[in-house]
């Protein structure tokens, strides 16, 4: 004889109960998430319009009211070249050591070495950005000035390493520790996507005979191709509004040159805003506003730009 119980039935009343609650909560968490969205939108919109509205004043700026420029033009432009090319600086950098520790830690090494790694490179990004400024500032900046003169006697025909070398606190120096920055980000966005990969794509592959890494160039990057591309410009945004560090490595000038080791440096809006806000008044503050603008705009227009690059590639591998 069966010493089971059977569970007591329950009534439809209970079971329409269950439901009807169930569905109270689903409305609730819905209302919550529109209304989070909601708030985002509204604070995102509340940013661009104080924006907007301060930097009207400095449209007609010149001389001493935009820092020695002949208009607003002539003061954003340097400041934008200079922050842009800080932020490739740190993508060439960043963006193959990123996957190629995304991919150790994926498919290469095993778990009980894979995890340490990737605790450690998640903990980079929380060390605080004034922290890689100090860093950067007093040991990069030293240990890297024997290279730059090396590149400078050796590749000094090409424009990038031309100098002459007087100081380690270059462009070059501040991409670096842009770099060391957007690492976390981008390594720990393809260590997931790479995860992702349907595992029978790769066990296929390696059942005809294909190699770890050519399995990995036939199965992981297609299916990874967008996700990697988002944590690239997600890494990017970073580096464009990074603000202490730069501010506190560079030995920047403000002018506009592809000379990576020089002391003639060009400055970044983000540093630039940093350096002089505490001491502007007047029209100067919405110089600097209109500074903030233009690198608002810049930011938001990567971070759509990477968001539309992975929803178009989650499409196309959805067919």
């Amino acid at each position: 004889m069966s010493t089971t119980k059977e569970a007591p039935e329950r009534s439809p009343a209970t079971r329409r109960g269950e439901t009807s609650a169930g569905q109270r909560g689903d409305a609730v968490f819905a209302a919550l998430a529109r209304a989070a969205g909601i708030v985002i939108l509204v604070a995102l919109a509340g940013v661009a319009l104080f924006l907007v509205l301060q930097s009207i004043p400095a449209i007609g700026a010149s001389g001493n009211q935009a820092y020695g420029k002949d208009n607003i033009v002539l003061y954003v432009w340097p400041l934008l070249f200079g922050t842009v090319l800080a932020a490739i600086i740190a993508l060439v950098i960043a963006t193959p050591l990123a996957i190629g520790v995304a991919l150790i830690i994926s498919h290469y090494a095993p778990k009980r070495i894979a995890k340490p790694i990737g605790y450690v490179i998640d903990l980079l990004a929380a060390v605080p950005s004034v922290v890689y400024g100090l860093w950067g500032r007093e040991e990069l900046q030293g240990a890297v000035r024997p290279v730059y003169q090396w590149l400078a006697d050796h590749l000094g025909w090409i424009p990038l390493f031309s100098g002459p070398v007087t100081t380690g606190r270059t462009i070059l120096t501040a991409g670096i520790v842009l770099a060391v920055m957007a690492l976390p980000i981008i390594t720990a966005l393809c260590r997931e996507v790479f995860k992702q990969t349907p595992r029978m794509h790769e066990e296929a592959a390696l059942a005809l005979g294909a190699t770890r890494w050519e399995m990995i160039k036939m199965t992981v990057f297609p299916y990874s191709r967008s996700g990697v591309t988002s944590a690239v410009m997600l890494g990017l945004g970073r580096a464009l509004g990074e603000t202490m560090a730069v501010a506190m490595v560079l030995s920047a000038s403000g002018i506009i040159t592809i000379n990576l080791i020089s002391s003639q440096n060009p400055s970044t809006i983000a540093a630039s805003i940093a350096l002089n806000y505490s001491n502007s008044s007047g029209v100067k503050s919405n110089v600097l506003i209109f500074g903030g603008l233009v690198l608002f705009i810049v930011t938001f227009a990567v971070n759509f730009l990477g968001r539309y690059v992975a929803t178009r590639g989650q499409k196309r591998m959805s067919r």
